[in-house]
């Protein structure tokens, strides 16, 4: 019996170290999509938020969705001649990345 809890307290704190390293890498990865986006500022905004009337806005988006379009944009199967010539050369862990970035910016809206 007493092996069984402790197996079990073993496994516990296994995963523990996981979801903490998991979690760091998450947050790495988000960071490293940050430096990354600064090609995307001028369009999309530090934040998020468009600074040009035909750039979505991009804050708090479904990551795996972004991850999609960028590589659809890359691939040429969304047509929009400025996105095709900045995704071009992005690597799949960039791409991986810039959604990561762009997706764990949180929104606020305020109700008048």
């Amino acid at each position: 019996m007493r092996r069984n809890k402790t197996a079990r307290g073993q496994r516990g704190l296994a995963a523990l170290f996981l979801l903490t390293a998991l979690s760091l890498s998450v947050e790495a990865n988000a960071q490293a999509g940050r430096e990354k986006a600064a090609q995307c500022f001028t369009c999309h905004g530090a934040d998020g938020i468009a600074k040009t009337p035909d750039a979505p806005n991009l804050a708090g988006q479904n990551e795996a969705y972004l991850v999609k379009a960028i590589n659809d944009y890359k691939s040429g199967a969304r047509k929009h001649e400025i996105m095709a010539m900045m995704t071009r050369n992005l690597s799949a862990a960039e791409i991986g990345q810039l959604a990561a970035y762009y997706s764990r910016i949180e929104i606020v809206v305020k109700v008048p």
